[in-house]
């Protein structure tokens, strides 16, 4: 029986940093599902696909391959046979996922290749629905937050040092609007799970974040 440990919460929250640090300590897969998303919506940005069309989507999703490899133990997300992992980090790309990952279809066929990868591997996986729908029998389930605040200055720093000119106020309604449409479509919207543990990220360090998922993790398996 694999070991599996779900990490869900909003976008900012630190989920793929922190969870790639606690695969690396208790030496699982990652598996990050937001890139799975992410490599649909940059195939519809390249072939023209408007990303509200959802006739649109599912017609391009019939000739669309989305899997994951581990290329020198990294996790490559893999579209149509090519490595996109440096492509799909744009905040284009971020918003076209968060629209294209709201149609049923689309979710269908992603869940059931992140179910597959967690049946004989123990993995930690994150994104928005894991411990409600991807992994629902997860041994550790975790729900990460963080204020808005918080994610939104984040963000902003991130793109100021990226080059990038970027307005704090534009950048918070821009995390306030996310968060309403992952917590509000129709399928599979982000929740926090009843037995999922709330760890605020808000004024911890990446270190503490991981510390505390970790010894969750390590207090289970001695139970």
């Amino acid at each position: 029986m694999s070991f599996q440990v779900a990490i869900d919460g909003p976008a900012g929250a630190g989920k793929s940093t922190v969870a790639k640090a606690v695969a690396k300590e208790l030496e699982f897969v990652y598996v990050d599902t937001g890139a799975m998303y992410r490599a649909i919506g940059l195939n519809c940005l390249n072939k023209g696909v408007d990303i509200h069309d959802e006739e649109a989507v599912l017609a391009l999703l019939d000739d669309t391959d989305v899997s994951i490899r581990y290329i020198d133990k990294e996790q490559a997300v893999i579209l149509n046979g090519e490595n996109v992992n440096g492509k799909i980090r744009t905040q284009e790309v971020g918003e076209a996922a968060s629209v294209v990952s709201a149609y049923k279809l689309v979710r269908e066929k992603m869940v059931a290749l992140q179910q597959e990868l967690a049946v004989t591997t123990d993995v930690v996986m994150d994104g928005r629905d894991i411990a409600s729908c991807v992994l629902p029998n997860a041994q550790v389930k975790i729900y990460l937050d963080a204020s808005v605040e918080v994610r939104a200055k984040r963000r902003y720093l991130e793109l100021i040092e990226k080059g990038k000119e970027a307005d704090l106020k534009t950048v918070e309604d821009e995390v306030r609007e996310r968060d309403y449409r992952d917590m509000h479509r129709e399928n599979s919207p982000l929740v926090r799970v009843p037995e999922a543990i709330l760890v605020d990220s808000s004024y911890m360090t990446i270190d503490e974040v991981v510390e505390e998922i970790v010894s969750k993790v390590r207090n289970y398996e001695h139970e």
